[in-house]
């Protein structure tokens, strides 16, 4: 089997058989490619550990980050595996041991530097601010991916009666295809609202064709990661937040603050749609931390 078909049988097994995501799955062919260009046509039955060593190298020599390495290794890990399990391939990669980097802990916005680009988003005379201001609002209040944002449909938001009140829900579809359920604050509810009079209508009626989506772009279609993004640094920007800004930091903004609060981590992993809570636990280092500098600042003995 030459390795253009070992790939594309890979692939479909990622796609139909584990559900992973476009994304997921781009990324896992673009490692692909690069084992590909450093084989130039070498047999698969040929690799061996050593070929393993090799092409490592090679991305060390390219200045790949020690993570970006140790991905594309699970890469050729599982695509060996399945190989091995499918079509009785040796697999080369069993010596392979991930490489040790440093942990990055998540940077999240203080409280303050939230509300000031909330506020900086909703501009005088510009209607369309309005969409971008519930936007923010929505990405705080659910902690969604800019790729679950985008994809939120009309149909997705819901309200339940309970005792203490109404609650608007919103169904997010996350990596691999899986959804979530997760409660919206009173801000976010009230700045969607206000989209949806306000401004929805007239972007809506732009189009001919009638579309799903909550969040539309000027010309009435929906709006895309690009924009989402661009509308995030302009906040930024408005508010004169410095600081590095991306729609995943409002993600990370929104585990830290729940979890400073009291939030219990099983239900922060809930909420983050995390498959295990050893990937929520990673915010629970930054409240450890602060708690680490407060004790060393205020302590007479701490140093």
């Amino acid at each position: 089997m030459n390795f253009d078909l070992a790939a594309t049988s890979f692939l479909n097994h990622l796609q139909i058989e584990r559900g992973l995501a476009a994304n997921s799955i781009a990324a896992y062919r673009r490692d692909l490619t690069k084992f590909a260009l450093f084989l130039n046509g070498k047999s698969l039955s040929e690799v061996d550990p050593e070929t393993i060593t090799e092409f490592e190298t090679t991305l060390r020599e390219a200045k790949l980050s020690v993570a970006s390495i140790n991905r594309v290794d699970s890469t050729l890990r599982s695509f060996f595996k399945h190989l091995q399990q499918e079509y009785g391939y040796a697999d080369p990669t069993l010596e392979i041991a991930p490489k040790k980097s440093a942990r990055r802990l998540p940077k999240a916005l203080t409280i303050a530097q939230i509300v000031s680009m909330i506020d900086a988003a909703l501009r005088d005379g510009q209607p369309i601010t309005v969409r971008d201001q519930a936007m923010l609002e929505l990405l705080y209040s659910s902690g969604a991916r800019v790729s679950e944002l985008i994809g939120i449909n009309l149909n997705d938001l819901s309200t339940i009666e309970t005792v203490d009140g109404i609650i608007t829900t919103l169904k997010l579809r996350g990596k691999g295809s899986k959804e979530r359920i997760v409660p919206l604050g009173s801000f976010a509810s009230k700045a969607i609202d206000n989209y949806m009079v306000r401004v929805r209508p007239e972007l809506a009626a732009k189009n001919a064709k009638t579309t799903a989506a909550l969040f539309l772009n000027s010309r009435g279609s929906r709006i895309s990661r690009q924009s989402a993004w661009q509308m995030v640094l302009d906040a930024a920007q408005a508010a004169g937040v410095t600081e590095h800004v991306s729609p995943h930091v409002f993600r990370h903004s929104y585990a830290t603050h729940l979890l400073d609060g009291g939030a219990d981590i099983r239900v922060v992993q809930e909420l983050l749609g995390h498959a295990s809570v050893t990937t929520t636990q990673i915010y629970t280092l930054i409240t450890i931390d602060k708690v680490r500098e407060s004790y060393s600042m205020a302590h007479p003995r701490a140093k």
